[in-house]
């Protein structure tokens, strides 16, 4: 069976309004299964993880099923998941514990490619202890950043490469394996923004020693994820207070956890692995995750290729992203017209499409767009030909035929 988004969209409540989302990559709408388990969550009853109350079990419970999702979802292992309030906020934390070791002889490795979340706490805590910073160009040409971009500045001082598997604005799919073989060779640590690319390919968590992610950009609630194994985070000893616990992966857990988030993410999750039904007694969550993902993968490409093809037939537009290898997003520009202005045009046509860098700062810089950055139309599981259509009569309104 094929993907098609038609189950997916009559479970989506917020599609109702008769909105085109195109905003997915700054997060998705969220499906009913999802908005149901939190709130049945909730009225269930939750108070700190344990096994004396009910209520204290029920929260374990979440927990522990939380974290088997998440690694279904990664290809990771469960007691290498950990949860934070955001990528960003997990980020600065791996950055600040890494940082302790630190010195002036050392060098970190960031790209123009990814968001400021995979690149400030870097050189923040690059600059807090001395070492040296090294930037990863991206062809501003293409958008593509390739291997040998990241691998050329590696080093014996090398010790963090931190590099996006996607771009949330341009798409760009660097060639994480190709730079994770060279990275580990040079006995570096590989940390990996997968914030956007979880929503659009199958993962396989292994390819990075640190892979993070966001359950908002899959259909999930507002949280970060962070998957790395289990004795890789044991060395590791970030600032905590002095009676929460000290076992991996509790340690990286600042103050009590949301339950009912960790409740939707189970939800978002086996939303996904149901989004191509069937064989779910013969086949379990992680396999079918993987059939689900190539599946709206596959659907996705087709989509964007349309949306791609419409695009160029409007006059005075111009492309960001053109890499060989990208998710399905589309960053661009008209001739004559300001970004912002389009944008609020969409707006007004129940067409959720923005213009801006969308934190993505060093690489609208090398694109020549500054803060301004563009428009940026990204697909999810849930955009239609029928959303693409409209989006491209509304452009076509504002920029002529």
């Amino acid at each position: 069976m094929t993907y098609a988004p038609d189950r997916l969209r009559a479970a989506t409540p917020a599609l109702a309004s008769g909105v085109a989302f195109f905003d997915g990559p700054g997060g998705t709408q969220m499906p009913q299964p999802v908005i149901d388990v939190m709130a049945a969550a909730m009225q269930a009853g939750l108070s700190n993880r344990g096994r004396l109350t009910v209520a204290a079990r029920h929260a374990d419970d979440i927990t522990v099923a939380a974290r088997q999702a998440c690694a279904d979802l990664l290809g990771a292992d469960p007691r290498g998941i950990v949860f934070g309030r955001s990528a960003t906020e997990i980020t600065f934390q791996i950055a600040r514990t890494l940082a302790a070791s630190w010195g002036p002889d050392d060098d970190i490795i960031v790209t123009q490619l990814d968001h400021d979340a995979n690149v400030r706490p870097w050189v923040r805590y690059a600059e807090v202890s001395g070492a040296t910073v090294r930037w990863a160009q991206l062809d501003p040409a293409t958008g593509d950043l390739p291997a040998d971009a990241v691998t050329s500045l590696l080093s014996d001082r090398t010790r963090v490469v931190a590099v996006t598997a996607a771009s949330n604005v341009i798409g760009t799919r660097p060639d994480l394996a190709a730079i994770s073989r060279i990275v580990r060779a040079a006995g570096a640590l590989f940390y990996v923004d997968g914030v956007h690319a979880t929503a659009h390919v199958p993962i396989d968590c292994s390819v990075a020693d640190f892979w993070v992610c966001s359950p908002y950009k899959f259909l999930g609630p507002h949280l970060g994820v962070l998957a790395a194994s289990p004795a890789l985070l044991e060395t590791l000893h970030p600032d905590k207070l002095r009676p929460s616990p000290d076992a991996v992966p509790e340690r990286f857990e600042l103050g009590t956890l949301p339950y009912e988030l960790l409740a939707g993410v189970v939800a978002a999750i086996d939303v996904i692995a149901d989004l191509v039904p069937g064989d779910e007694t013969s086949m379990n969550r992680r396999e079918r995750i993987l059939r689900s993902m190539l599946e709206v993968e596959h659907y996705e490409t087709g989509v964007v290729n349309e949306l791609r093809s419409g695009l160029e037939q409007l006059p005075g537009v111009r492309f960001y992203g053109n890499a060989p290898l990208r998710t399905p997003t589309e960053f661009f520009s008209f001739a004559g017209h300001d970004s912002a202005g389009v944008a609020q045009h969409l707006a007004d046509h129940g067409i959720n499409a923005p213009a801006s860098n969308f934190y993505a700062i060093e690489t609208c810089d090398a694109l020549g767009l500054g803060a301004a950055g563009a428009v940026r139309a990204g697909l999810a599981a849930y955009t239609t030909r029928e959303d693409v259509d409209r989006l491209l009569a509304a452009l076509a309104d504002i920029v002529g035929t």
